[in-house]
């Protein structure tokens, strides 16, 4: 810490050894800090202030209807793009700024100023907008406010509107590029479906659904096949004479007697009944009414015997062929080969239809799948072109609400006016800061000097940087001439340090009394 405090004192030693120098170059800087600051150009301030009504009553009446732009947003984003080239040289037109510029580099200049000195600023939260410039001419500085307002005012208007219309034909365009789409995914699906007719008609049940009820049609019609058959053979053995039916009363009991149309009836639904029963009770209605219908074929069976014995016991002498039973045979069993004829087309049927369901089964997935794409698609487009039709309603009512008001009101609070006093520069800032640059390049110069031509003013220092052996020091004596010469040269260096700060004060005073002569 010692050898540090000895450093600073030796450096300050050095330094105040070259005062003169330093207070010379003070009083230069000083002068000409000061005359660069008298000669900054005045600076006059213009500004309007903008307020913006977003609360329009159209906007609760129209919400869920139209369009609803977030309007503080627009006007913020509104703002900070304002500044732009091509509004900064719309600006320079209407404040006739162009008048004294001869060449495309003046332009330019002209710009980035305006662009630096242009200033948009919000006024907290009540969408209050403060539009200022500064310029030495309070005319030009207002002129030019004036001409930013009304391009502030007209970008909002004429931007909404370009957006409006550029939104509707933007929509337009893409629903017609719907519109074709949605025709062919139309196409696509009908000529689909016409080609398998098949799938069509069978959606909404599943292949096996449909191979089960197949199944079961066709075990039917074979069932009733049978029967037809059974049915028709008998009538043809009754017709033949294989079994005469036209006898008196026989030795044996009606059990005795065959009548093959109902017998085989029976037979088959017993049959049918013995299948029934080794899957259900006997309280299943399926077994119920097989056993019901065979007890009434056993009577139909007993009523036609009984009948049949009375016409034999009162006719003895007639014959099987003029016989009105056999006649009746006749007609039943050309009945029955109708009957068989149309079981026997039917199951064909069947069986083709149970031949094409299963080939369609192996098909069917990639079928299903593809069937599924084509209406995924087609849903697709169809929702799109649903929300692109409902959105240019939207953007056709939002352009009718503009035009029928706004969604936003400007309203200038404040006109343009320029200030009568100058805002800048603040000389009574700047004069105390060039005070204190002006005593600051002193010190630096009288520093530099010290280290530029350096003084030893003890043997350590000495010894320190020539790293040499010091015999001894010879010491100065001084006389009364000598002191008198340094107290005149410190007594010169007080006055000019004295006067460059009264300078500096005296300039300070009279910019305070002229500034309050101005009020």
């Amino acid at each position: 810490m010692e050898e540090i405090v000895r450093q600073a004192l030796t450096t300050l030693r050095a330094t105040w050894k070259h005062r003169h120098l330093g207070m010379i170059v003070a009083w230069v800087v000083g002068a000409l800090a000061a005359g660069v600051i008298l000669r900054i150009p005045n600076q006059y301030e213009a500004s309007a202030r903008i307020y913006v009504d977003t609360q329009s009553i159209l906007r609760p009446l129209m919400s869920g209807l139209a369009v609803q732009p977030n309007i503080e947003q627009q006007i913020m984003m509104l703002s900070r793009t304002l500044i732009s080239r091509p509004n900064i040289e719309k600006l320079i037109r209407m404040a006739d700024l162009d008048l004294d510029i001869k060449n495309k580099a003046q332009q330019e200049v002209l710009i980035e100023d305006l662009t630096s000195s242009l200033k948009i600023v919000g006024v907290g939260r009540d969408n209050l907008y403060t539009i200022s410039y500064r310029d030495p001419d309070s005319a030009k500085a207002q002129r030019v406010v004036q001409a930013l307002v009304s391009i502030f005012i007209e970008s909002s208007l004429g931007d909404k509107r370009q957006d409006t219309d550029s939104a509707r034909k933007f929509l337009e365009e893409q629903i017609r590029n719907y519109e074709k789409k949605l025709e062919d995914a139309e196409n696509r699906l009908k000529e689909f479906k016409l080609r398998n007719i098949d799938l069509a008609a069978a959606e909404g049940k599943s292949g096996i659904d449909r191979l089960g009820d197949l199944t079961t049609q066709l075990s039917n019609a074979r069932l009733q096949l049978r029967e037809a058959e059974q049915s028709r053979d008998a009538l043809r053995r009754q017709i033949a004479g294989e079994e005469p039916v036209l006898l008196p009363d026989s030795v044996g009991g009606d059990s005795s007697i065959s009548l093959p149309e109902i017998d085989g009836r029976i037979d088959t639904q017993k049959r049918n009944l013995d299948s029934l029963l080794q899957r259900y009770t006997e309280q299943h209605p399926d077994v119920v009414g097989a056993r019901r219908l065979i007890k009434d074929l056993e009577e139909q069976k007993r009523q036609e015997i009984v009948a049949r014995k009375k016409y034999a016991a009162a006719n003895p002498g007639s014959s099987v062929s003029n016989n009105p039973v056999f006649q009746q045979l006749k007609v039943s069993l050309a009945e029955a080969e109708a009957s068989t004829a149309s079981l026997r087309a039917r199951v064909s049927e069947y069986e083709e239809r149970y031949k094409r369901t299963t080939s369609l089964m192996k098909t069917q997935p990639q079928l299903e799948a593809e069937l599924a794409q084509l209406n995924r698609d087609y849903e697709l487009d169809k929702r799109n072109y649903e929300q692109l039709v409902s959105r240019r309603d939207s953007a056709e009512l939002s352009g009718d609400l503009d035009t029928a008001g706004s969604m936003a009101d400007f309203r200038l609070i404040d006109p343009p006016r320029s200030s009568s006093k100058p805002v800048a520069p603040n000389r009574l800032m700047l004069l105390p800061i060039g005070l204190l640059v002006a005593l600051a390049g002193g010190l630096f110069v009288a520093f530099a000097a010290s280290q530029i031509r350096p003084v030893f003013f003890d043997s350590k220092a000495l010894r320190d940087v020539t790293d040499l052996p010091v015999i001894g020091t010879v010491s100065l004596i001084s006389n009364e001439a000598r002191r008198q010469k340094e107290r005149s040269s410190l007594r010169r260096f007080y006055i000019a340090t004295a006067g460059l700060v009264s300078a500096y004060g005296l300039g300070i005073g009279i910019l305070v009394f002229l500034s309050r002569q101005a009020t």
